[in-house]
């Protein structure tokens, strides 16, 4: 392959979580697994939530489309993984990998935007009660689904429209399990100061800000519950928080552990291990959150499985 040369780029070689030949298995077992409950519990989630009318609320509208999301992400993943592993081909196209980069940055980005929208949401139940049909309508609802989506396609098209423009030098190997983006700059010869300035700045706008925007729904969120006179209130107000907040703990929790342990340690594999639990354990995790968590989607998952055994 001639270095400098891009279009003689015909695949990139993923080295995954591990070479030792006796854990493939092992890993293999697991992720299946994972990726097994992540679909299945987030499609239970968005059935439940369609089939009772009872969760045809802004709330669960946003809960759906997070559902969707993470088995989306999760999908874009965790199956190429398990075909490597499997035939025992580490090797991946150049435009399956930039393929995985798109998705691997758009997906997040959709799950940023979607927590940040269901913190208004909690914000003006709480905050506003008489007013939250008027202002959460399914108008303004469907609007910012639109701009979440609209923001993570034109966001990841101009990371990828960067990141074709670049030459690749002969070592063409990953030490991750997927493409990464910031891997993938690793691997390039030309200058990649303008894509990881983009970064920089995009996680700026679309991971610091949102965060922001989240704690200060909950701080305006935190005064009003204290203002409340009974116990009872108090109570049901945070137990409509819980789930969210639970939510958005473990995604921000493991982007930023994952963020903190590629600058502390030099080990691509350590790093590696602790994607997992970004990209793949929180997806899986999410479902629980909520189900175990919510007493409405509880019930709607029992109608649903209930209804499902009488059908047999």
């Amino acid at each position: 392959m001639e270095e400098g040369n891009h279009t003689g780029v015909l695949e990139f070689i993923l080295l995954g979580l591990s070479e030792d030949p006796e854990l493939q298995p092992l890993i293999f077992g697991l992720f299946l697994s994972m990726y097994l409950v992540t679909v299945l519990g987030n499609l239970l989630i968005i059935l439940a939530i369609s089939s009772d009318s009872h969760l045809h609320t802004p709330m669960y509208f946003f809960l759906s489309n997070l559902s969707l999301v993470d088995i989306c992400f999760s999908s874009t993943i965790v199956p190429k993984m398990l075909v490597n592993i499997q035939t025992e081909n580490k090797a991946i196209s150049y435009m399956d990998c930039l393929t995985q980069v798109y998705f691997s940055m758009f997906f997040p980005i959709l799950d940023t935007l979607l927590l940040t929208a269901m913190a208004y949401d909690r914000f003006v139940a709480i905050c506003h009660p008489l007013h939250y049909m008027v202002i959460m309508n399914p108008r303004l609802c469907g609007l910012l689904v639109f701009i979440t989506w609209f923001t993570g396609v034109m966001t990841s098209l101009l990371h990828i429209s960067l990141t074709m423009y670049l030459t690749f030098c002969k070592d063409l190997e990953i030490p991750h399990f997927f493409c990464e983006l910031t891997q993938i700059l690793k691997l390039a010869c030309s200058d990649t100061f303008l894509n990881n300035t983009l970064i920089y700045f995009m996680t700026g706008m679309l991971g610091v800000f949102p965060l922001l925007g989240i704690l200060f729904s909950y701080s305006r969120i935190a005064s009003s519950i204290r203002k409340m006179p009974s116990s009872g209130g108090k109570q049901k107000a945070f137990s409509t928080c819980g789930s969210h907040l639970s939510v958005v703990s473990l995604f921000y929790g493991t982007g930023v552990g994952v963020h903190f342990t590629s600058v502390v340690t030099h080990s691509p594999q350590k790093t590696s291990v602790a994607s997992v639990m970004y990209t793949v354990v929180t997806p899986m995790l999410n479902p629980f959150i909520y189900s175990l968590r919510n007493k409405d989607v509880k019930g709607a998952l029992g109608r649903l499985l209930s209804r499902a055994a009488s059908c047999l």
